[in-house]
């Protein structure tokens, strides 16, 4: 299994427009945050967790012409703002994109792109194949993925278990018999938005409570604001087995 990171900030990325923080005028790269995806490339299948409003400048740097599915976390704009352009993998594939979603957000997916539903179709347009999910597990082919059901304050979201990876992001609350889904993991990807609590995502403190309770092998946090620190700064006061994920990161299953 290979893991790539091509987005680990929050809604807004980072730099934010207008902002002066230092977080936001360093020069380091692994400061500078796409909107929060990943794909995995696992026994020769391409897979996305969601796809927000990077989504082209994502594939075009990550050289993806191909995927096998599209899974979506939820509805937000950030998770799922750049699915327009599922329409060059349309083109190049001949063929719709697999998308795995609760049906809550496929109805929100026909509202926001409305113009992919109407009976006469405008060419060119963005071609989805829905596949409805919920807490079951369901398989791409033959690969298991197994649904982690969480809360983003209270609009229910889905993390995603694939092998021994864990996926979970813009959540705060992990019902204790999800959290039993992401034990023995080798290893756990978890939002970590800043210092402070926050309403609907795992500050810092609790990430890292997550992770020391279900010990996974490497933690990588992600949905990083620029109010979290620098990246210099936080991978130094981070445990061993810990790291905050940038954007182009490639990760190895162990």
């Amino acid at each position: 299994m290979k893991i790539t990171f091509l987005g680990t900030g929050t809604s807004q990325g980072t730099p934010l427009i207008g902002c002066n923080c230092q977080v936001c005028k360093s020069a380091d790269n692994r400061d500078k945050r796409l909107r929060s995806s990943v794909l995995i490339d696992i026994e020769g299948q391409k897979i996305l967790i969601d796809a927000g409003p990077d989504f082209r400048q994502q594939m075009l740097q990550a050289g993806v012409s191909k995927l096998d599915a599209i899974l979506l976390t939820h509805e937000h704009i950030d998770h799922v703002g750049g699915l327009d352009d599922v329409r060059a993998l349309n083109y190049i594939n001949d063929k719709a994109v697999d998308i795995y979603a609760e049906e809550r957000v496929q109805e929100a997916l026909h509202k926001m792109f409305f113009y992919a539903f109407e009976a006469v179709k405008y060419p060119g347009i963005p071609e989805f194949a829905f596949h409805t999910i919920n807490e079951n597990n369901f398989y791409i082919d033959k690969l298991e993925i197994i649904p982690i059901r969480a809360y983003h304050y209270k609009l229910p979201i889905f993390g995603f278990r694939i092998k021994d990876f864990c996926y979970i992001t813009d959540t705060n609350n992990i019902p204790p018999q999800e959290i039993a889904k992401m034990y023995n993991a080798d290893i756990l990807v978890i939002d970590a938005l800043r210092r402070k609590p926050h309403l609907s995502h795992f500050c810092l403190h609790e990430a890292l409570e997550i992770i020391n309770k279900l010990k996974p092998q490497r933690a990588y946090l992600t949905h990083i604001s620029h109010q979290l620190d620098l990246y210099i700064t936080l991978e130094k006061e981070l445990p061993t087995n810990v790291f905050a994920a940038y954007d182009g990161l490639v990760v190895e299953d162990l």
